[in-house]
């Protein structure tokens, strides 16, 4: 929805309320892109809470640094595949970048119980059945989620791990 590029402001909204309740949390951002997502996150973050972004091309993972320097935000440069699953569990995780037609297993298995996973940059309204994404959210017996709209075209989906 956004074309590869930053998170709208209702996303970001939607991210600062949701970190805002993970006091002492362990918070990730898998595809930082130019960092609009992850500044929200940062600006939000608990005293006691950490943050991870991982941005996997260089030239935008330049462009976050830059964004995010004052921050709290640890940006990493590589693919979020190879670095977040020894960091976790985590508390929250923004799942911002795409899917690639990877499983998503991974994502899901980085929460801790109790743990939300939010996906953003999908069309509302759509079946979930032969959706991947919805797919892997809704039927899921690890998680419990469901589909917000963040504008009138635009959604996101925000699920948490069952204990």
């Amino acid at each position: 929805m956004t074309g590869g590029g930053s998170s709208i402001p209702e996303v970001q909204n939607l991210l600062a309320a949701l970190v805002a309740s993970k006091p002492g949390g362990k918070i990730a951002e898998l595809g930082t892109a130019f960092g609009a997502g992850a500044r929200a996150i940062a600006d939000a973050l608990p005293p006691d809470a950490t943050f991870v972004t991982v941005e996997s091309d260089p030239a935008r993972y330049t462009e976050a640094c830059a964004a995010l320097a004052e921050t709290r935000a640890e940006v990493v440069n590589a693919c979020w595949e190879d670095v977040l699953p020894g960091r976790g569990p985590f508390d929250l995780v923004f799942f911002d970048g795409g899917t690639r037609e990877r499983p998503l297993e991974l994502p899901i298995s980085l929460l801790a119980p109790g743990g939300i996973l939010i996906k953003d940059d999908l069309t509302p309204g759509r079946p979930i059945e032969g959706d991947p994404v919805r797919e892997a959210f809704f039927q899921d017996q690890r998680l419990v989620a469901v589909e917000l709209l963040t504008t009138a075209a635009t959604a996101a989906i925000v699920a948490v791990r069952r204990p």
